[in-house]
């Protein structure tokens, strides 16, 4: 059996539980820059083997009642591809694939990876 949980704070819908594939479209561009760190670590804690996420990175046509724009974290896609691979490796089970759209209907795609990409390569080393 295939089950959908959703999670859309705007309209009090909150099923979030864990499942082998999180996806996250459209969100957190709307997260504010200091707790986006916590944001995508519950994504990733929630996502068993999969974590599929799109983020926008430029500012949004809407503007919030106090005129700031509604894309109140707008970064370059390298911005957002660090903040997943930092994270990333506390999870190494779960598989990424990070959309960063650069304007409407552009988007740059980084490859499917890993934590434990890294974590199993022959050239990655630590310091004792």
């Amino acid at each position: 059996m295939t089950e959908v949980f959703r999670y859309e704070p705007a309209r009090q819908l909150d099923q979030r539980q864990a499942a082998d594939a999180v996806v996250c479209f459209d969100v957190l561009e709307h997260v504010f820059i200091a707790d986006l760190p916590g944001t995508v670590r519950e994504l990733f804690g929630l996502a068993r083997r999969l974590l599929v996420v799109n983020v926008a990175c430029y500012p949004a046509r809407a503007l919030l009642p106090n005129g700031e724009n509604a894309h109140i974290t707008v970064r370059p896609p390298q911005w957002w591809k660090g903040l997943f691979d930092a994270v990333a490796v506390e999870f190494p089970q779960v598989s990424v694939w990070l959309l960063c759209s650069t304007a409407w209907r552009k988007a740059q795609a980084y490859e499917l990876w890993s934590g434990n990409d890294w974590l199993s390569s022959p050239t990655f080393v630590t310091t004792k």
